[in-house]
């Protein structure tokens, strides 16, 4: 069920929440919004913009503790508020996310104007510790160590009235020597796969045709419950699912991706051809020193058996330059992987010491000039494959759902963008007088060039293919061009929860 907010009045007090990191904290912002407008609060971007105040009456950062940098990006963000708090001392300023589970004891003394800090653990208690500070006058701090509430289970205000993100599990169980992931969202929890199905289900009904499922490492899905082909499982009971036309999932990890999950891809006409498999690095040596429970071996292998069953599938990943101890030789190594792998693209991250993980108290951490050396060249490799993969493209034919937001430059090369199905961005150019796809619509078009990271299909110019497919998604689109933030859906209610099934009640003796 849907409700959408009525039209904003003068008294009403405004948020905004803003994101940082990954889709798995863009998926929880889409709840904290949910829950503030569930609380009273209005979007601030729901305003005229000649209404709008000099800052919301609450304003939440969602906050990522893994990009590099992560820290200062906060504070400064932080600092730049705080006239407007001094202004306004009735504003209030909320931090959450992975930063706030991580600096829970130094943020208020760092910037002693925030309200309110909460984990990754209980984001459902923002509106009653915004309550509360408001009350005692002071900062609020609550950060859990384990699961409160599974997200879902919360309010959620989308960000797409066509695409949805679906939290499969939270957590993750690995111990990778960089990363600092599991000590902020805690172990893996996972959800009943019956009521994952059920959120798909609800947001196809309200018209989405994409959906995304998420977790920290979506192959280890089912641990919780017994099942280590659950994921699988997962995947081919979404292709039952009537006017669900795309699925995509991230991430994997190459220690538990099974030969099973490729299968049901490749037989399960909705789950897109579209893999992010993240290496991290091509070198043994450092795999053992990460603390990743896989070699270059087995993950050439995946590409080649995702390769064999999917032959049109692109695949991504992520890598790490300059982890410590990393040799001239151990970089060669990720270079030899990456040639061979033949990545459609890559994200690319130099070696930054993160407090709190292993990695950071490691000998030998690498002087930075030899980290940026060895970045350029990677970038250059992956560069050039990238573009020859995408020159490969030249030529076809390609679906594409259109999308809002994708291209930066639509409006003045007069194209529109979207996602091909194995998740490559294109740019599209629509004919003279021909139909004009919606966002949510799928369009064919014809490949004329393929560029480094994008494709550009202006075959339709010159008589080539230009198929437009209207959707549901498109009709939500349409349908939501009133709402107080045109296009962007009203509060949906919580689905249900996480773990093993509720056992039955005991039988009574009477």
């Amino acid at each position: 069920m849907t409700t959408h907010a009525t039209a904003p009045q003068s008294a009403a007090k405004t948020y905004d929440v803003r994101t940082h990191g990954c889709q798995m904290n863009v998926h929880d912002s889409e709840r904290l919004a949910g829950l503030l407008e569930t609380a009273g609060y209005v979007d601030v971007n729901s305003l005229p913009s000649g209404a709008r105040p000099e800052a919301a009456d609450v304003v939440v950062f969602n906050t990522c503790a893994v990009r590099e940098n992560a820290d200062n990006k906060l504070y400064g963000n932080l600092g730049q508020l705080r006239p407007a708090k001094t202004r306004n001392p009735d504003m209030q300023i909320a931090v959450g996310g992975c930063m706030a589970q991580k600096d829970r004891a130094t943020i208020v003394q760092r910037a002693p104007w925030v309200d309110v800090v909460f984990g990754t653990n209980n984001i459902g208690s923002l509106p009653a510790l915004l309550d509360r500070a408001r009350h005692n006058k002071r900062a609020e701090v609550e950060i859990l160590e384990s699961l409160e509430v599974f997200p879902s289970t919360l309010p959620t205000r989308r960000d797409s009235a066509y695409a949805g993100w679906v939290s499969i599990s939270v957590g993750c169980n690995n111990t990778c020597t960089f990363c600092i992931v599991p000590s902020l969202r805690g172990k893996e929890a996972d959800r009943r796969p019956g009521d994952v199905l059920a959120e798909v289900e609800a947001l196809v009904q309200q018209g989405v045709v994409e959906v995304t499922l998420l977790g920290q490492n979506v192959n280890t899905y089912g641990v919780e419950f017994g099942d280590r082909l659950a994921f699988g499982k997962l995947l081919r009971a979404c292709g039952d699912i009537a006017g669900l036309e795309r699925v995509r999932f991230t991430s994997p990890h190459p220690a538990a991706f099974t030969d099973d999950v490729i299968t049901a891809m490749a037989e399960t006409p909705n789950v897109m051809p579209s893999l992010h498999m993240p290496l991290q690095s091509g070198s043994d040596r450092v795999l053992k020193a990460m603390r990743r429970s896989y070699r270059s071996d087995k993950f050439l292998g995946i590409i080649d058996r995702v390769r064999a069953q999917i032959p049109d599938a692109a695949i991504t990943t992520d890598i790490i330059v300059g982890f410590p101890g990393e040799t001239e030789a151990d970089f060669e190594e990720t270079l030899r992987v990456v040639r061979e792998s033949r990545f459609a693209s890559a994200f690319t991250f130099q070696y930054s010491i993160r407090p709190g993980t292993p990695a950071a108290t490691m000998p030998d951490q690498l002087p930075k000039a030899v980290v940026q050396e060895r970045y350029e060249r990677l970038l250059v490799v992956q560069e050039e494959i990238s573009w020859a993969e995408n020159r490969a493209v030249e030529g076809r034919d390609v679906e594409v759902l259109v999308a809002t937001g994708e291209g930066r430059k639509d409006t003045e090369t007069q194209r529109l963008s979207g996602r091909a199905r194995d998740n490559r961005l294109v740019h599209f150019a629509v004919p003279d007088g021909a139909e004009r796809p919606r966002p949510g619509d799928m369009v064919t078009v014809g490949v004329t060039y393929g560029a480094p990271h994008h494709l550009v299909a202006d075959a339709a110019l010159s008589g080539g293919s230009y198929a437009v497919r209207r959707t549901a998604g498109g009709d939500a689109w349409a349908a939501l061009q009133d709402a107080p933030v045109p296009g962007k859906p009203g509060v949906s209610l919580g689905m249900p929860g996480v773990g093993r099934p509720t056992a039955p009640p005991a039988p009574s003796c009477g």
